[in-house]
């Protein structure tokens, strides 16, 4: 996709910014994702935190967050990956994408850079989530993509500490920076918002090709745990047809074992004229989906908890039970293999599950920050 919106802003401050080259008409190119946004002095990018200052490109984000929560794994949504262990998420501002349904649009949308009023260098980061008991951090609320160099900081700080790292993205990222984004990561919610190219046009001013090819490159050339959530607006991606499709291509491309959320849409941002999407909408997805072959489907943000439980595809056993974000039911053993039948549960599981249950902790760094350097790692 050629170009991109691009703001004019006056004095432009943040750390060196990968991945761009100068053009012979004297702008430079963001190479980050398939925007390819082309920038005069001054200006920024569509995702409004990766701008020219100078002849280079800058990060204006980094080592600031919109905010530090710790939510329960499940939340993100990931469902085979350390169940009902606490993860510390956060966010800064900005998105490469312009989905007129984003239901976090008050962060992914900001155009004040002010609101960015937690500083959190990457050690503070990692050692908040050793102090909480964190088993890992989520790079979440806006698009991780856009800030890749700080979230590949804290990972690489977080995983000296052996604490994991999770993305929840949209997905949209160039072939190079994409290897070095996922090689720090260890699991991934891929937001499949459609599986049409006129959607991605129409509401994400983005396409589907380079989600697809994400999720092929994250299948067949990595070891990144993956999880798939679309979400249902009605009338627009949630045809009995459009959903066989999405189903059988992952089916085909990723195989059976990769979980797919299909969750309930809400009117906001710039599509408050749709309704919530009827619970019934999400179980004929989930009913769809399990006919193509695929063993875990799940519904979210409806309380379900028969399509919100994980079940053995060997006996159909209940291997995790949920209730919303809350496990109330385990029948895995320590490797990770059905109790009744010994059928193996693909995804990460260490031992006992955890019992965060579905609490939210906001947190603040300010504190820890303070007393540690401020700056990208040297």
């Amino acid at each position: 996709m050629d170009g991109g919106v691009s703001l004019e802003g006056d004095v432009i401050e943040g750390v060196p910014g990968r991945y761009w080259h100068a053009l012979e008409d004297g702008r430079i190119q963001c190479d980050l994702c398939p925007r390819y946004c082309k920038l005069n002095e001054g200006q920024r990018g569509l995702c409004f935190v990766r701008a020219r200052s100078g002849d280079r490109m800058v990060l204006t984000t980094y080592g600031r967050s919109s905010g530090f929560c710790i939510d329960p794994i499940e939340k993100k949504p990931l469902s085979h990956f350390l169940p009902g262990t606490p993860v510390l998420s956060f966010g800064t501002a900005g998105c490469n994408l312009t989905c007129k349904f984003c239901q976090n649009w008050d962060i992914s949308k900001a155009r004040d850079l002010d609101r960015l009023m937690d500083q959190a260098p990457p050690e503070v980061i990692a050692e908040a989530a050793q102090r909480t008991g964190c088993r890992s951090v989520a790079y979440t609320y806006n698009d991780p993509v856009i800030f890749l160099e700080y979230a590949v900081d804290v990972a690489e700080a977080c995983r000296a500490r052996g604490i994991r790292s999770v993305a929840v993205t949209a997905g949209y990222i160039c072939e190079e920076p994409r290897a070095e984004f996922y090689r720090q990561m260890d699991a991934a919610n891929i937001d499949l918002k459609a599986f049409t190219e006129s959607f991605y046009k129409k509401l994400c001013s983005s396409s589907l090709g380079a989600v697809l090819e994400t999720l092929v490159y994250l299948k067949q050339e990595t070891d990144v745990w993956i999880e798939i959530t679309t979400l249902l607006i009605p009338d627009e991606n949630d045809s009995p047809q459009e959903i066989e499709r999405l189903s059988a291509w992952v089916m085909d491309k990723l195989g059976p074992d990769v979980p797919l959320h299909f969750t309930a849409f809400h009117p906001d941002w710039k599509m408050r004229d749709k309704h919530n999407t009827p619970p019934e909408t999400l179980l004929r997805a989930c009913r769809i989906a399990k006919q193509t072959g695929l063993r875990y489907v799940y519904s979210g943000n409806i309380h379900h908890p028969p399509s919100q439980t994980t079940h053995c595809h060997g006996c159909g056993a209940g291997l995790i039970v949920r209730d919303w974000h809350e496990l109330q039911g385990w029948g895995l053993d320590d490797a990770g293999r059905c109790r009744a039948c010994g059928t193996v549960c693909a995804g990460l599981f260490e031992g006992p599950p955890g019992t965060w249950g579905r609490r939210r902790q906001p947190l603040t760094l300010k504190g820890l920050a303070a007393k540690m350097p401020a700056g990208p790692p040297a």
